[in-house]
């Protein structure tokens, strides 16, 4: 197991990036939730837009909770079939810094409109998971 961990430490070090910045979003978005004058438990009030950095907050959390497994398992799989360790760990580093920049962003920028500055950099973490299982699949599928 240590080896496992030496070679795959590049992108261990991102998984665990990418945790720690959705644990940050869940503090964050409690924090803001609950500092509200009306705050009620679990329920973000309906009628909030992204002028409130309540719904941002929240919004920003849930995307990242709704994306984070689309990318931790090809990376799992990735790790247990020996795919190449390079590759993977830069692929998990670009897409933790677009995950940051992500929630920097929808922090900062309250708009409506579309796309929105965030939306890039949400766009380009896609594009490194579609990658990403793309690489993995051919990898599984040629080492049979």
């Amino acid at each position: 197991m240590p080896e496992l961990v030496n070679q795959y430490s590049l992108a261990l070090q991102a998984l665990m990036l990418m945790f720690a910045t959705l644990l940050v979003q869940s503090l964050v978005a409690t924090l803001a939730h609950r500092k509200q004058p009306h705050y009620i438990p679990g329920i973000v009030d309906k009628q909030l837009s992204h002028a409130s950095f309540v719904f941002r907050s929240h919004r920003t959390f849930m995307n990242s909770l709704e994306n984070l497994p689309m990318m931790v398992g090809p990376v799992l799989v990735g790790l247990l079939s020996g795919f190449d360790a390079v590759q993977l760990g830069l692929m998990c580093w670009i897409y933790a810094i677009t995950r940051l920049l992500h929630m920097a962003l929808y922090y900062a920028i309250a708009t409506e409109k579309n796309p929105s500055p965030r939306s890039y950099f949400y766009s380009i973490g896609l594009l490194v998971n579609v990658m990403l299982i793309v690489m993995v699949t051919v990898h599984l599928l040629s080492s049979r």
